[in-house]
């Protein structure tokens, strides 16, 4: 089966959702990113454990850094997701893809462009 999905999206696999860093996704902000989003395994189901909700920790800590600055903390999401359902991974990101065009580019990228 292939998975049809937005184009601009760019996947990063990872062993474990836990081992995502904030400032990983701040760097992904900070150069340009419209919107992040992690998927991680179900809770409960971590292999390593606890890596999901550490996942889930972070990336309500990045959403609340990211209203601080006014970016928006909306544009960083966390999903769990089994990893034998396909399509929901597609409508997942077909569903953060529409609700990172509503709210528009990134400030900072934004920003970037005007100061050039």
């Amino acid at each position: 089966m292939r998975l049809q999905y937005p184009s601009d999206i760019k996947v990063i696999i990872i062993p474990c959702t836990g081992k995502i860093d904030i400032l990983h996704i701040l760097h992904a902000f900070e150069k340009g990113a419209d919107g992040v989003y992690v998927v991680g395994c179900m809770e409960g189901d971590c292999h390593y454990t606890n890596g999901n909700l550490r996942a889930r920790s972070r990336i309500k800590h990045i959403q609340k850094i990211l209203d601080t600055i006014g970016i928006g903390g909306e544009r960083a999401q966390m999903y769990n997701l089994s990893s034998n359902d396909g399509p929901r991974f597609a409508e997942i990101a077909v569903e953060m893809d529409e609700k990172i065009r509503k709210l528009g580019p990134n400030p900072i990228k934004l920003a970037q462009n005007t100061a050039a």
